[in-house]
């Protein structure tokens, strides 16, 4: 199994919108007799792919696999009657399948006389498509806000500006996350006064090959000539303030998991409905003392309605060449 969890984050494959997966068929002694991921939207599943890979030697063999095999025909076929037609003996797997309109594959595996066994390794596999369960079964994508401050909260000067709050590696390590997902979203006013290209790049600053979409969210009409809208990356815009809805449409989009970049503003919105799942902040060893705060007015007047985040990892970012050496907190909502 943890062969077939490496396979699942093989680099490269693109983000949502299904999930990852790796498949390792073995024999009765333990002998790798083929392996198999998942390539994206469109391409064999993972078991599929071993099985294409095995041919005739899968019969009687053993699928180990990360997430229990599909009983739907999508835009490929069921996982489940291609492992019964290989003649596979025994199927183990770690995930249950969170999506209703695949679920069933055990029960069809076992039906056909098949061993299945479930939950090896299962928090692992979890953790592999965390937003991918979380968006399924809670039918919006999950959200990660992504915020840089100093330590006083501020996230620009009181004359507007800004660069830089975070040291390089800060920034680099936020593209890093910016490509575990399939979504940035701001706000029309982010892009209207900041003009954001939001695109990935890489650590001389070339964009990625594959990029999330840029989602723009808000009213305000924008001029040609703004960043986002160029052809580096696919754009939507969301024409409403209300992130329910904002939320609603990218899931209809099969989209999993947004980073939210916005402004103060957009935060507060999202907060104040209840739909911020996980923090990122990069927290820089300076203090400005006025200046926009990192989030707007959450009409809070008392400490014990303050928001609390449990704080899940606390990582130093080394400044380069004199930069601020930055701290990343990730908190999740309690």
């Amino acid at each position: 199994m943890r062969r077939a969890l490496a396979l699942a984050v093989t680099p490269g494959v693109p983000v949502g919108p299904n999930p990852r997966v790796g498949c390792v068929l073995i024999d009765d002694q333990g002998a790798v007799l083929a392996e198999g991921f998942h390539r994206g939207a469109g391409t064999p599943h993972a078991e599929a792919h071993a099985l294409a890979e095995a041919g005739e030697s899968a019969r009687g063999a053993t699928a180990v696999v990360t997430l229990e095999p599909c009983n739907h025909t999508g835009r490929t076929g069921p996982c489940a009657e291609a492992l019964i037609r290989a003649g596979v003996r025994r199927v183990v797997y770690a995930q249950p399948d969170a999506n209703p309109v695949a679920v069933g594959g055990a029960g069809r595996l076992r039906s056909a006389g098949i061993e299945v066994e479930g939950g090896l390794m299962i928090e692992d596999a979890q953790e592999i498509n965390r937003a991918w369960t979380f968006a399924i079964a809670r039918r919006r994508p999950f959200v990660t806000w992504k915020f840089a401050t100093t330590l006083d909260g501020r996230s620009a000067a009181a004359d507007g500006t800004s660069r830089w709050v975070s040291s390089r590696a800060a920034r680099l390590d936020t593209h890093r996350l910016r490509a575990l997902c399939d979504t940035m979203l701001v706000g029309s006013g982010t892009v209207a006064i900041d003009d954001p290209e939001l695109t990935v790049r890489d650590e001389v600053d070339q964009p990625l090959a594959t990029q999330p979409l840029r989602a723009v969210m808000g009213l305000r009409d924008l001029p040609d000539d703004r960043r986002i809208l160029n052809d580096r990356a696919e754009t939507v815009r969301l024409r409403t303030r209300d992130p329910e809805e904002a939320l609603a449409t990218l899931h209809s989009l099969e989209r999993r998991h947004v980073f939210l970049e916005g402004g103060p503003t957009l935060a507060r919105a999202f907060l104040q409905a209840d739909l911020v799942d996980e923090v990122v902040a990069y927290v820089a060893p300076m203090l400005l003392g006025s200046g926009t705060n990192a989030v707007a007015d959450l009409g809070i007047t008392t400490i014990s309605d303050a928001v609390h985040l449990h704080v899940t990892d606390v990582h130093v970012l080394e400044g380069h060449e004199g930069e601020d050496t930055n701290i990343r907190l990730t908190m999740r909502r309690k």
